[in-house]
């Protein structure tokens, strides 16, 4: 197991993860590079990799613990037995075929909000925080669905990633009849709550 938080800075991720206190390697990615890497448009997301670096799930949302079940709806335990099943051998991972079918690939222009990303995160590391603000925005036009990039880059731009203005984004999002998380079929809460 790898846990990759997205943050802006390592500091910022560094309390949660002395907090947890894991026994396996905890990575904090200012760069978005797994996220681009395997199309994860929020936290948390998780994928299952087999030994021979085959995705045997793709992206998924999962909790490790029911903390924010009143709010997402999801039940952690569905997706810690459905892992806890495939490792012990007890049931087999998703075919090949399954995979494809589930995966969600990055459109046109979820790759054109990567690249904004990209060149506003490096100016906003170059410290022209200012520059930086309209190629934030500008990706989150391009992929409004990216919630590593809309929220993620909140921080960046002087605005809460918790705040009124986080909750007012996915109210929006919720309003004109969108999900805020993508989740499998058999990991999918029965019923959403409304921001």
């Amino acid at each position: 197991m790898i846990t990759v938080a997205v943050d802006k800075d390592p500091e910022d991720a560094r309390p949660w993860i002395e907090l947890a206190r894991p026994t396996h390697p905890s990575l904090v990615d200012v760069d978005h590079v797994v996220a681009d890497l395997y199309n994860m448009v929020n936290v948390p997301e998780i994928l299952w990799i087999d030994e021979d670096g085959r995705i045997v799930r793709p992206n998924d949302v999962a909790f490790g613990d029911d903390t924010w079940r009143s709010l997402t709806g999801f039940e952690a335990a569905k997706h810690a037995n459905l892992l806890r099943a495939w490792v012990k051998g007890e049931s087999p991972a998703l075919t090949a075929h399954e995979v494809q079918r589930l995966q969600r690939l990055p459109s046109v222009a979820d790759q054109l909000a990567r690249a904004e990303f990209g060149l506003g995160n490096w100016l906003y590391h170059e410290g022209r925080v200012e520059a930086a603000r309209p190629h934030f925005v500008r990706a989150g036009e391009l992929a409004p669905n990216d919630f590593t990039i809309r929220r993620g880059t909140m921080p960046m731009q002087g605005l809460s990633s918790s705040g009124p203005e986080f909750v007012k984004m996915v109210q929006d999002w919720q309003a004109a009849g969108h999900s805020y998380y993508l989740p499998l079929p058999d990991t999918a809460p029965d019923s959403v709550p409304r921001w």
